[in-house]
């Protein structure tokens, strides 16, 4: 095990014995290609690199590793190029390659990798999901969580799950495959290029505390069915092209106007503009309600004037047997 990072080491790369099975140079000043040395390390199984000024593409060596490259970091370094096939080992459980200028699709060859926990690539120039499967891509040490970002050091991933692929060109319509996360955690598919609806089948991800959806090209309506999301504590979906009424549910309604606004359609609480129709609908149900009100006073006066009528008669009765009564005791006096 070769460990040398956080120093500030500069080019030449240093000469390396095949037996190495764990290199770390991140936090130094390496610069120019990743060294085709990398590739003759035959037990190699983590790679850490992020940090430094590398330059250039990915090597595409790193699937003659097999199974035994386990961990490939490679963030925040100039990076670009596309992501080659031949860079995926099938034994992969982490690869960031955030913060870097990689262009063109995620390989296909990343659906083999089936015991990738982690994978990372935020602020690159990515554009399609084109042929990979969220179903592995469960858990993940950089996230985005509540508004603020936060970042986990280490290589065990049995806390936090999440998928951040924030800052990129992703496009096309958000991947039904990724509600087979029922136990993710954070969601951050913001600042890209997705269309379409916002999927219903989002609500599927029970455990879900953190949503943003913001800065795509997301259109049609929020769905309803995200209310049942009762752990959704954040949510962003500004910077869309989103319309009609907020839903009324709590967890939604709880958030702050930020969340909705530069979505020219969308109207409701929390936001201040009002729907199209809704004072007609409030207009129409203050009618209805004076109406009932109406016919409840009606109600209410009939009920009162039936004992007021049938008093009044008692009352006249009485009156008026009492004053027979008198009339004969006058003629009686007077005979």
């Amino acid at each position: 095990m070769l460990d040398i990072s956080s120093n500030t080491f500069k080019n030449p790369f240093p000469l390396l014995p095949k037996s190495v099975i764990y290199f770390s140079a991140s936090d130094n000043q390496f610069s120019g290609e990743i060294p085709k040395i990398i590739c003759e390390l035959d037990s190699l199984g983590k790679l850490i690199l992020s940090n430094n000024n590398f330059s250039g593409s990915i090597p595409r060596c790193f699937e003659n590793f097999n199974t035994k490259l386990t961990v490939l970091h490679l963030q925040n370094n100039s990076l670009s190029g596309n992501f080659p096939e031949e860079s995926v080992s099938v034994g992969l459980v982490s690869l960031d390659v955030s913060h870097n200028q990689l262009s063109g699709e995620l390989p296909k060859s990343l659906i083999n990798c089936t015991y990738l926990q982690f994978l990372n690539v935020e602020d690159n120039k990515q554009q399609r999901f084109i042929g990979v499967s969220f179903s592995n891509y469960s858990k993940s040490v950089v996230l985005t969580n509540t508004g603020s970002k936060m970042e986990l050091l280490g290589i065990s991933f049995n806390i936090y799950k999440t998928i951040d692929v924030s800052e990129n060109r992703f496009e096309g319509e958000i991947p039904k495959s990724i509600s087979l996360l029922k136990e993710l955690i954070v969601l951050n598919m913001s600042s890209n290029a997705f269309v379409g609806h916002i999927p219903p089948y989002l609500s599927n991800m029970t455990n879900l505390q953190s949503l943003d959806l913001s800065r795509n090209r997301l259109s049609g309506k929020i769905p309803l069915e995200l209310e049942k999301l009762a752990f959704l504590a954040w949510m962003n979906f500004s910077y869309n092209m989103l319309e009609g009424p907020i839903p009324q549910g709590t967890q939604i309604q709880s958030q702050n106007s930020s969340s909705f606004v530069h979505n020219l359609g969308l109207c409701g609480a929390p936001l201040q503009k009002t729907c199209s129709g809704e004072e007609e609908e409030t207009r129409k149900e203050d009618q209805e309600e004076e109406e009932n009100y109406q016919v409840l006073s009606g109600i209410v006066a009939a009920t009162a004037y039936v004992p007021g009528v049938f008093c009044g008669l008692v009352i006249g009765h009485i009156l008026i047997s009492y004053r027979q009564d008198w009339f004969k005791k006058i003629f009686k006096c007077i005979a």
